[in-house]
C-alpha cells in the first residue's frame, strides 16, 4: 500500500497480517488517563467488537483513528500492512482506507440521497462540474448491488432511520472506493453504535448489509454497547475497561456472562425486582401510571417524598425519554400522572402545564434547551418568576436583582456577577444557575436528565448537594443519567431500561456502579421475558 505524504512511518509490515494494528497506544487528558497502553488489531474481512462502559476510552481510540486526538509519544499504527506515522492529521483516515459511520450518521436531511453520497467529494476533491444523470445511475447500480430500494432523489429527511443507516453505511464504503482501487486494500469501516435506535427487525436488515459489504472484502470495527448484537455480528471482540484491553475473544467461543464479567471487571448477582421500578406506594407523593410515548411503553412507577429515583440503561433502552414524556416536552401517547392525589393526563400534557403541577426540568442540553446563552445570570433566573414581581405594566427590577444575588450566593455561583452573561461561565457554574432557576419554584417533582454532563468535579459534588437538599425538603426526584457513579451517589433507588421497559431496579446498598452496568448489560434479556440469574 502507497501511503501519502506525511502518512507512511517507518515501513514495517503489519503484524500478522492484520488491516490494522494499534500497539501501545496511550492517551490522556491533563492528569487523567483515557487509554493506557491498547494494543488492538482487525483481520483481513473480520467484523471486531469493541465494547466497554461509558469512559472505557472507546471514543478516544476512535478519535485517536479519525485524527481528532493526537496519542501520547510510543503508540504506533499498521495500516494495510504499512506502519502509519502518528498522529493522523484531520482527514488523512480517508486516504488509508478508513471510513466512519457515527451514531448520528452525519446526513444532511435537507438534501437529496445522491447529494448526501456526493457531499465528501464535494470537500475532498476538485470538481468544477457534476454530471448528475451519471452520478445517479452509479448510485441505482450501488444500490441495486446491496439489494437497497432507495431513490437517489429522495430527499433525506423522507426516509425511515433504518434506510438512513443503511445510506450511511453505504455512503463509507462507497467513500473508499477510490482508495481500494489504487491501493488493492478492500478498506475498513467503523460503525460507531449504528443501531440503539433501530427496531430489531431493522437491526437484521443493517447485519445483512454488514456482510454483504464485508463480503466484498471490507474490514469493520463494530462499537456496541448491545452484547447481544456483538455475538451475533462479530468475528472477534475486544473489551476496554478503565482505559486498558480486558480482553480479546472470538465471539463464537464466549458467553454473555463471561463478556459481561469482562466489562464491568467482576461478578455481580442480580436481583430482579418483583415489580420492576414500583417504589413504596404506601407514602408514595408521585405516581406514574401507564406511561406510553417514544419507545417508553406502560411505564409505571412511585416515588416517595424526599426520594432520589434513578433512570438508567443503554443507549437506545428508552430511560432519558421518561423525564421528557412527563414535563409534556415530548408528547406522550397515554399515561396518567398523579402528585399529591392531583390527577394529570399525560398524552396532552405541556411544560406550561407541568410547571402548573409543581414540576421542573433540568434537561440534558444546557446550552441550548436549559438555558439562554445571550442573556444575563439574571434574566435566566427571573424567567419562571416574571409575574410574580410583575406591577401593571411594569416589572420590578430592584426586586428580581436581590433575588438573583440570593440565589447566586445559595448556589454558590462564581462570579458572583448576576449582571454577566450565562454563556461567560463555566459549565459547571451554569448548571448551577439553571438549578436556582427552577428550584427557587420549591418543586414538588424534579426531572434531571445528565445533570452533571460537562460539568467539572468541584461543581459536580455542588450540583449533588442541591439535589439532595431539595430532596430533604420533600420533593420527589427522577434522574436519568448514563453515569452510574453519580447514580451510585445521589440515588435510593435505581430503575433499569430496556427495549423501552423498566426490567429491573436496584435499591439502597445494591446501588453500585458495577451492579448498574451488570443489570444494563443484561436488562435485554429481562426486555424479553427471561429470567436474570
Amino acid at each position: 500500500m502507497s501511503l501519502p505524504d506525511g502518512l507512511a512511518g517507518g515501513g514495517r509490515a503489519s503484524p500478522g497480517g492484520l488491516v490494522l494494528r494499534i500497539e501501545n497506544l496511550s492517551k490522556h487528558f491533563g492528569g487523567a488517563r483515557a487509554l493506557d497502553g491498547v494494543s488492538f488489531g482487525v483481520g483481513p474481512r473480520e467484523v471486531h467488537g469493541l465494547l466497554g462502559q461509558n469512559g472505557s476510552g472507546k471514543s478516544t481510540l476512535i478519535k485517536v483513528l479519525a485524527g481528532f486526538h493526537e496519542p501520547d509519544p510510543g503508540a504506533r499504527l499498521w495500516v494495510g500492512g504499512t506502519e502509519v506515522a502518528l498522529p493522523i492529521p484531520p482527514g488523512g483516515f480517508r486516504a488509508l482506507g478508513i471510513s466512519f459511520v457515527h451514531q448520528h450518521l452525519g446526513l444532511i436531511p435537507s438534501l437529496t440521497v445522491l447529494e448526501n453520497l456526493l457531499i465528501s467529494d464535494f470537500a475532498t476533491e476538485d470538481r468544477w462540474r457534476i454530471g448528475w444523470k451519471a452520478e445517479g445511475r452509479r448510485a441505482r447500480d450501488l444500490f441495486v448491488r446491496y439489494g437497497l430500494a432507495i431513490d437517489p432523489s429522495e430527499p433525506v429527511s423522507r426516509l425511515s432511520p433504518v434506510v438512513r443507516a443503511l445510506l450511511a453505511i453505504v455512503r463509507a464504503f462507497d467513500q473508499l472506493r477510490e482508495v481500494r482501487t489504487a491501493a488493492g486494500s478492500q478498506g475498513l469501516l467503523v460503525l460507531d453504535e449504528p443501531t440503539p435506535f433501530l427496531p430489531a427487525a431493522d437491526v437484521r436488515e443493517l447485519f445483512r448489509l454488514v456482510r454483504e459489504i464485508v463480503r466484498d472484502g471490507a474490514s469493520v470495527i463494530f462499537v456496541s454497547h448491545d452484547i447481544d448484537e456483538v455475538l451475533e455480528i462479530t468475528d472477534r471482540a475486544t473489551v476496554l475497561r478503565d482505559g486498558r484491553v480486558a480482553g480479546t475473544f472470538e465471539t463464537r467461543s464466549v458467553t454473555k456472562d463471561d463478556i459481561v464479567r469482562m466489562i464491568v471487571g467482576r461478578r455481580v448477582e442480580l436481583k430482579r425486582a418483583p415489580s420492576a421500578a414500583r417504589g413504596r406506594s404506601g407514602d408514595a407523593r408521585v405516581r406514574v401510571w401507564g406511561l406510553d410515548g417514544g419507545s417508553v411503553e406502560g411505564l409505571s412507577l412511585d416515588v416517595a417524598a424526599g426520594e432520589i429515583i434513578g433512570l438508567t440503561g443503554l443507549i437506545g433502552s428508552g430511560y432519558d425519554e421518561v423525564v421528557y414524556l412527563l414535563y409534556g416536552a415530548t408528547r406522550a401517547t397515554a399515561g396518567v400522572l398523579e402528585i399529591e392525589g392531583e390527577r394529570h393526563e399525560l398524552a396532552p400534557m405541556t411544560p406550561t402545564a407541568a410547571i402548573g403541577a409543581g414540576c421542573v426540568l433540568v434537561p440534558g442540553d444546557r446550552q441550548n434547551a436549559g438555558a439562554v446563552g445571550t442573556l444575563s445570570v439574571l434574566d435566566n433566573v427571573s424567567l419562571p418568576v416574571l409575574e410574580t414581581v410583575a406591577n401593571g405594566w411594569s416589572i420590578r427590577g430592584s426586586r428580581l436583582a436581590a433575588n438573583a444575588t440570593v440565589l447566586a450566593e445559595r448556589f454558590d455561583v462564581r462570579p458572583r456577577d448576576p449582571a454577566l452573561p450565562i454563556g461567560a461561565l463555566s459549565g459547571g457554574n451554569q448548571q448551577k444557575v439553571v438549578l436556582a432557576k427552577w428550584l427557587q419554584l420549591k418543586p414538588r417533582l424534579i426531572l434531571l436528565d445528565e445533570p452533571t454532563q460537562g460539568v467539572d468535579i468541584g461543581a459536580r459534588e455542588q450540583v449533588f448537594e442541591a439535589v439532595r437538599q431539595a430532596a430533604r425538603d420533600g420533593a420527589c426526584v427522577l434522574c436519568a443519567s448514563s453515569d452510574f457513579e453519580q447514580l451510585e451517589a445521589i440515588c435510593d433507588r435505581v430503575a433499569i431500561f430496556s427495549r423501552g421497559r423498566a426490567v429491573s431496579e436496584l435499591a439502597g446498598d445494591e446501588i453500585t456502579k458495577s451492579a448498574i452496568a451488570e443489570h444494563c448489560y443484561k436488562g435485554a434479556d429481562s426486555a424479553r421475558g427471561e429470567t436474570v440469574p
